[in-house]
């Protein structure tokens, strides 16, 4: 019992209950605002992160109320779901995110693996009942997909996805070799968070450099008549983003400035990190250098995550997108 109340007692500080009661009195006053709803896209987020908070006090309150009534079966369940609140309070972890999948070395076979991975990612998306929309893919020529890119809308996508980014590397019998050699193949995952225009970043209309094309869809389906597919360059760091999967221009271009603001985003913090890190050593960016999870398919089946050491040998449930148990021992090793 008194180790629970412990348990308890340091979740809740952490959570720190005081300040997200705080939060909710800005929002509901910000609310009874005549213009609140003016800007329709910033009052829903607003309403969102209400019913969040709103949901996260209650399970607080629940839990008090369990501990005082001596129901030490209920609470403890109730405390594994609020350890996740307490390591989700990152800025945007509350919010959606900006997942990128890049096929790497292996050919049609990476192309593939990077489909696979997308459809990973759907089947957990569906799971959590968050909602993913495509806004740029390349097809490969044979097979898969050489690269596709996609908003996450739902409660904590971004704190959820965020430590899925780096290299994801796959072991198995190739299906496109008559042989059936053993292949590996890379894809690499990038998550940013999806930031809404005049928050953390500093974006000068001077410093961007729009160019408009024609795309089509998967299939050759849904012909673009028009130039509505963009491309937008970052002139000072020299960043450039994609955004074509809509009909209309303008949703284009919010998309590639949401995936701009995410990147630059995190250069800020990698650099912070890094920095950080100086003294310490052992910090590495996302990127191909950063190998964070094997799939081998063949001659065993595994999934292991190189940065915990969890690992499964359901590796048809994980690729049906049962990822919570790597999401969560990643997040405890925070």
């Amino acid at each position: 019992m008194e180790e629970i109340k412990l348990r308890a007692q340091k979740i809740i500080v952490s959570l720190n209950p005081e300040a997200k009661r705080k939060r909710l009195e800005e929002i509901h006053k910000e609310s009874q605002s005549p213009n609140f709803w003016k800007d329709n896209e910033r009052a829903s987020i607003l309403m969102k992160e209400m019913a969040s908070v709103q949901k996260e006090l209650g399970k607080v309150e629940k839990i008090n109320s369990l501990l005082k009534s001596g129901d030490l079966g209920e609470a403890e369940n109730l405390l594994s779901e609020l350890e996740v609140y307490a390591y989700l309070s990152g800025p945007f972890d509350r919010g959606a995110a900006i997942v990128s999948i890049h096929s790497g070395q292996g050919g049609v076979e990476a192309m593939d693996w990077t489909s696979m991975l997308f459809r990973m990612y759907c089947r957990l998306g569906e799971r959590r009942k968050w909602t993913l929309e495509v806004f740029e893919e390349t097809i490969g020529e044979e097979a898969g997909l050489k690269s596709v890119s996609f908003t996450v809308k739902g409660e904590f996508a971004y704190g959820y996805l965020k430590n899925e980014a780096g290299v994801h590397r796959l072991v198995r019998q190739s299906p496109f070799n008559a042989d059936s050699l053993r292949q590996t193949s890379f894809a690499l995952v990038e998550v940013l968070p999806e930031i809404e225009k005049d928050i953390e970043t500093d974006i000068r209309e001077d410093d961007l450099d729009w160019e408009f094309y024609r795309a089509s869809s998967h299939g050759g389906q849904n012909v673009q008549k028009v130039s509505s597919a963009v491309r937008l360059k970052h002139k000072p760091t020299g960043i450039v983003v994609t955004a074509q999967s809509e009909r209309y221009q303008a949703q284009n271009r919010e998309y590639a400035l949401k995936l701009l603001r995410g990147k630059l985003w995190l250069i800020e913090q990698e650099r912070v990190k890094a920095e950080e890190a100086s003294l310490k050593g052992g910090y590495k960016t996302p990127g191909w250098g950063n190998q964070i999870r094997s799939y081998v398919l063949h001659p065993y089946k595994m999934v292991k995550d190189l940065r915990t050491g969890y690992e499964t040998s359901n590796t048809d449930a994980v690729l049906d997108g049962e990822l919570d148990k790597f999401i969560e021992e990643e997040l405890r090793n925070l």
